[in-house]
């Protein structure tokens, strides 16, 4: 597997943007990059990764447009692994509008495995392609924000700007 990646500043801190010739593998969001770069080496133990910030330019561009609230929908290629279960888990993320929440048992029932709130969560925690895969519009039952792979804080600002950019 041959993967491309950059990273660039954004309203986060910084973001990794990785892909394939077929579609985007990972979205990470962070404060180093070394950080982010060590993540996906990590995530890829097997992959043949290289720096190229000039191939991923249009991607780029339109995932910092959708952090910054003037792209609301994203529908980017996507080339991750994922097992059954994460793939339906994932797919159904990327239904939650912009700007809205469920929560981790809302979606273990939509896919019709309503004891698998747990698994949901696990899914979510494991999903290598942040923004694109929203995950960070799951929150517990009681909704508030638990875990996120890139800090809590970093969903609650997400959550934030979105709901602030719909009202």
């Amino acid at each position: 597997m041959q993967i491309a990646y950059t990273i660039e500043p954004c309203t986060l801190g910084r973001i990794l943007v990785a892909a394939t010739p077929k579609g985007i593998s990972a979205v990470y969001l962070g404060d180093r990059e070394q950080s982010l770069a060590r993540a996906l080496r990590e995530e890829y133990p097997q992959a043949e990764i290289r720096r190229d910030s000039r191939s991923l330019g249009n991607w780029v561009r339109a995932i910092l447009s959708h952090l910054s609230g003037k792209e609301r929908h994203l529908d980017l290629p996507l080339d991750v692994e994922a097992t059954a279960f994460q793939r339906r888990v994932w797919e159904e993320l990327r239904k939650i509008p912009y700007g809205k929440t469920n929560s981790y048992s809302q979606i273990a029932s939509a896919i019709g495995r309503p004891a698998a709130t747990r698994a949901v969560a696990r899914a979510c925690a494991t999903n290598p392609v942040s923004i694109l895969v929203p995950c960070h519009r799951v929150v517990r039952q009681d909704g508030k924000s638990a875990g996120y792979r890139w800090g809590v804080e970093k969903k609650r600002e997400l959550l934030s700007r979105e709901k602030a950019a719909t009202a």
